[in-house]
């Protein structure tokens, strides 16, 4: 049982409080305006809550709760939230097994005549919701070993920290962490395995207080301060309780979300978390009252979703066209939702007096890729949809299955499964009255190009394969260079580097074969044991290009640095082989990058600086011109 925490609202204030357990897998955390339904005293809200009832607008605040999917546990119990008539806040709770549980509140109390600092945020019907996911790459190392059983931070109601409590169990030790805030000095006392120190830092008065890595609730503070502050500022953070960095404000844009009840109108920042010796880049959007909506550090696999915006019935939409048709394509035993993007003039009618356009379909590359693409802010493939039906082409792009508004589980696909999903959509297409079923391709970037070419060898109703990004050798020795890569630029010393590749070596060994499991780490284990990442591994161009018999285009951006040239090279040696000889066309765009946007280096850290944060006009003209040459080919067949 947690204990009774206690906090008076003497001054405005702020209080982000957050319980959960084990930090693994997705959490769903949900906000609840009405605190009576959730109390398990058989008190109704009203006699619970006589300030909030008698007061209004004095207070402002939200419980969220949230469960971990997929754990054990014993019986659940809600936990019950009582405020005093003394304006006081009570945080009662209960973790019961392994049942991960988190919650979070902001309070914001103003004090008897006091002028309200900021704007009220806004309620929102029938509570709000957050999912958190925790997705780690096969390399990265195990998934985080921390039992939070407490955490509050404090801050004034124009967010400067007042305090900062901890209490919980980090990889098997139990650790406290109390700071208290003075002016500059913050003092904290520390204890870990039973062993106590106190710790003195100097920070700047208006410092956010968060736990690096852990939790995602003091964000709510950085989303708010991101109301104001412009872009090319600084926020100081400090780590409690041991390291100060900044945050650094990017460009903020506009960009909306619709659900299934209303568009949600947000600001995505782009922000830099400078810490010592890194620099992590991330995303994060607020909606109009300053309220967190999402958080994204792509480097920590972590990304936070409110509910609303994280159900299937939501999805952003960056690009989108007057004539946009909202579509769902049956696949096997679930949906795919696409959009489909008409050009603005319509095709030209044939002999039976129908107007039947050349289709396009765009397949995105690895990881929770939805219709659009979206990377660092750029929707790649909404970008390109764009372009290509203001050039004549009807374009559909889809959410990946198990992502986005696509149901199916994309946990135990394969880059098969991937394909017959391509199938399923050109059959779709195939079928639509304003579609020439003969003038159909398939585009695809990154990962995206390996399932078009599995599903061109398999399908014969595909005329024309374009491959964006594509690796040109098996995945296996993709991913052994993108490592080897990113450890050249690296400060690791000879040996930790030599190290690191023996072990991604012996992991692919274990998938590959089923042989040498015993010598991966546990954890490790679970992260690469899965039908995509062998499928992956397994993927490999010179066993599948011998049946791809259409016409193959291969775009290559010169700067790309996770899919180094050399692969379009490969590609086009492969496409050349084959029987009968099918048309190839290569292009290769200099000062373009893998998101196949202008570049500087082309490195991944340069990806969340990037001024122009469109596809390369050039990118989308080659694969144009390439589109009418090739498939007015196969028009009247």
């Amino acid at each position: 049982m947690l204990k009774n925490a206690l906090v008076p609202f003497q001054d405005p204030v702020r209080v982000i409080v957050m319980t959960n357990g084990l930090l693994t897998g997705a959490l769903r955390a949900q906000f609840f305006s009405n605190y009576g339904r959730f109390c398990r005293r058989s008190r109704p809200a009203r006699s619970v809550f006589p300030f909030l009832r008698h007061a209004p607008g004095r207070a402002k605040w939200w419980w969220v709760r949230a469960r971990h999917h997929g754990g054990r546990g014993g019986q659940e119990e809600e936990p019950c939230t009582e405020l005093g008539a003394g304006c006081s806040l009570r945080v009662l709770g209960v973790l019961r097994g392994e049942m991960a549980r988190l919650a979070l509140m902001v309070a914001v109390p103003l004090a008897a005549g006091a002028p309200q600092v900021s704007a009220p945020v806004p309620q929102l019907p029938g509570g709000t919701a957050f999912t958190i996911f925790l997705r780690g790459a096969p390399i990265v190392g195990a998934p985080l070993d921390v039992v939070g059983r407490r955490l509050q931070v404090r801050y004034t109601a124009d967010w400067r920290p007042l305090a900062f409590s901890f209490d919980g169990t980090v990889r098997g030790q139990t650790q406290t962490v109390h700071t208290v805030v003075d002016g500059t000095m913050a003092r904290s006392d520390i204890a870990v395995a039973g062993e106590t120190k106190q710790k003195i830092d100097t920070i700047a008065d208006d410092t956010l207080l968060v736990l690096p890595n852990t939790f995602f609730g003091p964000y709510a503070a950085l989303a708010a301060r991101l109301r104001t502050a412009p872009p090319g500022s600084t926020i100081k953070v400090f780590g409690v309780p041991q390291v100060s960095f900044s945050i650094l404000v990017g460009d903020s844009t506009p960009e909306h979300f619709q659900t299934a009840s209303r568009l949600v109108s947000t600001h995505r920042t782009h922000i830099t978390l400078d810490l010592p010796g890194a620099k992590i880049d991330g995303e994060i959007w607020s909606d109009e009252g300053g309220r967190l909506v999402r958080l994204s550090l792509p480097g920590q696999s972590l990304d936070v979703v409110r509910e609303d915006v994280a159900a299937v019935s939501s999805r952003s939409v960056p690009v989108s066209r007057s004539n946009d048709e909202q579509v769902h394509i049956p696949a096997n035993g679930f949906s795919l939702a696409g959009t489909v993007s008409k050009p603005s003039e319509p095709a030209a009618t044939n002999t039976a007096g129908a107007a039947r356009s050349p289709a396009v379909i765009l397949i995105g590359g690895s990881g929770p890729a939805d219709r659009d693409a979206m990377v660092f802010g750029i929707p790649i493939l909404g970008q390109i949809a764009n372009a290509l039906a203001d050039a004549g082409f009807l374009v559909l792009r889809y959410d990946k299955r198990g992502i986005g508004q696509s149901g199916g589980r994309a946990e135990s696909a394969s880059l098969t499964d991937f394909a017959d999903d391509v199938r399923a959509t050109v059959r779709m297409l195939g079928e639509r009255r304003d579609v020439d079923p003969k003038r159909i391709a398939v585009v695809g970037h990154s990962e995206g190009g390996a399932v078009a070419l599995i599903a061109a060898a398999k399908e014969k109703r595909i005329g024309a394969v374009g491959l964006m990004g594509a690796n040109g050798v098996s995945g296996a020795d993709l991913l052994l260079a993108q490592q080897q890569h990113l450890l050249n630029r690296s400060t690791f010393s000879p040996e930790e580097k030599q190290a690191k590749i023996e072990l991604q070596k012996r992991i692919h060994e274990a998938v590959l074969t089923g042989k040498g499991w015993e010598q991966l780490p546990p954890e490790l284990r679970k992260q690469v044991d899965n039908p995509e990442f062998q499928s992956i591994l397994q993927n490999d161009p010179a066993r599948i290009m011998p049946d791809v018999r259409q016409p193959v285009f291969i775009l290559q951006g010169e700067l790309d640095t996770q899919v180094e040239p050399s692969n379009a090279d490969r590609l086009e040696a492969l496409a050349r082989k084959r029987k009968n000889s099918p048309p190839v066309d290569v292009v290769k765009i200099p000062g373009v990058n893998h998101l196949l946007v202008p570049a500087t280096t082309g490195e991944m850290d340069e990806y969340g600086k990037l001024p122009d944060k469109h596809v390369s006009s050039r990118v989308t003209d080659a694969l144009a011109a390439w589109l009418k040459k090739t498939l007015a080919t196969r028009a009247g067949r």
